[in-house]
């Protein structure tokens, strides 16, 4: 890809699914935060394969503001490809990713550019808390990192978000050497090392429309997560063997014994169960093996991670 040799102080990345809603007061917001701040920079909005009228509205901005880049996919390729579009195509020193729903205040961006210029690479934006999440959502983000944390050697700031900000540096190590097809792009950043920081915010409610990550959807993304970062669930079938090797042993002396000791075994409900659970983790143990080699299938494939259809301004 080629770049622009112009260097802005500042590229804002934000990713676009079906926003039509609320798309118009994001951008009313962002535009007022960045012109108040007096520094050049750019807004790349990405499109990803919209199907209601986002696009016109990106359209319009990128016809009406010199400022702002819209990068049209072909097809919906999701969130993770959209934030590296963006990164591929930003021109400025400090690049911050951030959702298009204003569920990542625009007013923390003079904070974030702060760190930046004290001398950090990356700023993670950690959620202190969600105003729309319920307590059920709550729990179950703070298990899963912790249930990443514990398996896998990068670890994770609790609650971070694709809210970051990443220098032109790191920019580039991503656009280069981080090109897998099955990425979890908050973990990479982590994984690059250099100098970083967090800043803690309140995440608000959606100003309009509904969050597009249902629970399989949000599923998906945490097996993505840990498998690449660990290969823990790999070895689960090692460790689930010698298990059940130690209690077939046991099952063997028992039955042995009792042989010779001529007394009728009744271990017929022992067997059945002992046999339905050794095949469901055995099955479960193959599903696993299978997705790791489901995304090595795709890696070799080397297909691209996105496909543009249009650049607008």
């Amino acid at each position: 890809m080629e770049h622009s040799t112009q260097t802005l102080d500042c590229s804002i990345v934000a990713s676009v699914y079906n926003e039509e809603a609320g798309i118009q007061l994001f951008y009313n917001a962002l535009s007022d935060t960045m012109r108040a701040m007096k520094i050049a920079y750019e807004i790349i909005f990405v499109n990803d394969g919209s199907s209601d009228g986002s696009l016109q509205f990106l359209q319009q901005f990128a016809q009406s503001d010199e400022n702002v880049r819209v990068v049209d996919f072909s097809r919906n390729f999701g969130h993770e490809a959209a934030m590296l579009a963006g990164i591929d195509h930003a021109r400025g020193s400090a690049i911050i990713c951030m959702d298009s729903d204003l569920q990542h205040p625009p007013a923390l961006i003079a904070e974030m550019l702060q760190k930046y210029r004290e001398g950090f690479e990356v700023v993670n934006m950690v959620r202190s808390d969600r105003k729309d999440n319920s307590a059920l959502q709550k729990m179950r983000s703070k298990l899963f990192y912790r249930f990443m944390n514990s398996i896998s050697s990068v670890k994770l700031a609790e609650n971070a978000s694709d809210f970051f900000l990443v220098s032109r540096k790191i920019a580039n190590i991503l656009r280069v050497d981080f090109r897998e097809r099955t990425r979890f792009l908050r973990g990479i950043i982590q994984l690059v090392g250099f100098r970083k920081t967090t800043i803690s915010y309140i995440a608000p409610p959606r100003v309009a429309g509904e969050s597009h990550y249902s629970f399989i959807k949000l599923l998906k993304l945490s097996f993505t997560a840990v498998s690449s970062f660990s290969n823990v669930p790999l070895r689960l079938g090692i460790f689930t063997g010698l298990v059940f090797i130690a209690v077939s042993v046991g099952l063997i002396v028992y039955s042995i014994v009792m042989w010779w000791l001529q007394r009728t075994v009744p271990g017929y409900t022992t067997l059945i169960i002992f046999m339905s659970a050794f095949a469901g983790i055995q099955l479960f143990i193959t599903g696993l093996i299978g997705q790791y080699l489901s995304y090595i299938f795709d890696e070799i494939k080397g297909r691209p991670i996105y496909i543009v259809n249009e650049v607008y301004n």
